[in-house]
């Protein structure tokens, strides 16, 4: 497989920064508030328990640390993002929902947690944003103990012609209208049919060697995938 290498992490930050103010109005309208469902359906398939300990990377306003915390009830859940401005907004949201969620700035690629002090990581539409796709993997995998889990969401290139066709010429159109950064919007599609999707990416997933099984679920032919990797007992 040929190496995977996303964007600098300035740029990205430049991006999500300029359109944290309507990420979440834009991002409800561009999937029919199906990301709901989707954050939903990881949140069940990661298995998480009550008193489960959570980090969610990349988690922009919050929502799927949200759904974790939800599910997890006295269970800690820890939300991070390297966009502050995009972070920003999480702290209220949680006020306002009345879920005691903790939110810090942090990288992926260089998470500050120790070794399997988490049961469960999770990203969502983050992970083909980051520099070193297959190092965030690693790292997310590198803090979840023996036989916890690393859950998955994300769009791909695996897509029905009518679902690309919508993420190609509505979604900028949606985002540029909600945001006033249709350009970003642009970006964000380009990005996302680029992006190895189903076998492909449980490849990246694979040369980690830190995951001792990764499987896949498709959502609305390709229009998002939820990816599952069950950290091996010889995470190191």
């Amino acid at each position: 497989m040929p190496e995977i290498k996303g964007p600098p992490a300035q740029e990205i930050q430049k991006i999500f920064n300029s359109v944290a103010h309507g990420y979440d109005k834009a991002n409800d309208m561009m999937t029919f508030g199906m990301a709901h469902r989707w954050r939903k359906a990881v949140v069940r398939w990661s298995g998480v328990k009550e008193n489960s300990r959570v980090l969610d990377c990349a988690t922009c306003t919050g929502d799927l640390a949200f759904e974790f915390k939800r599910a997890a009830r006295k269970g800690e859940v820890i939300g991070t993002d390297f966009c502050e401005a995009m972070l920003s907004h999480a702290p209220k949201k949680a006020l306002d929902l009345g879920l005691e969620v903790k939110f810090q700035q942090a990288d992926v690629l260089n998470l500050p947690f120790e070794d399997k002090s988490f049961d469960v990581a999770s990203i969502a539409y983050g992970i083909r944003n980051v520099e070193d796709p297959i190092r965030a993997l690693s790292e997310m995998a590198r803090v979840v103990r023996p036989g916890g889990c690393v859950m998955i969401l994300e769009t791909g290139d695996g897509q029905w012609p009518l679902i690309d066709f919508y993420f190609r010429n509505v979604v900028p159109r949606i985002g540029g209208w909600v945001t006033g950064r249709r350009d970003a919007y642009e970006y964000l599609s380009r990005s996302s049919n680029k992006f190895p999707s189903g076998v492909e990416f449980l490849g990246l997933m694979k040369q980690t060697g830190r995951f001792s099984s990764v499987e896949f679920k498709k959502f609305i032919g390709g229009g998002s995938f939820v990816y599952k990797g069950r950290v091996s007992d010889h995470n190191a």
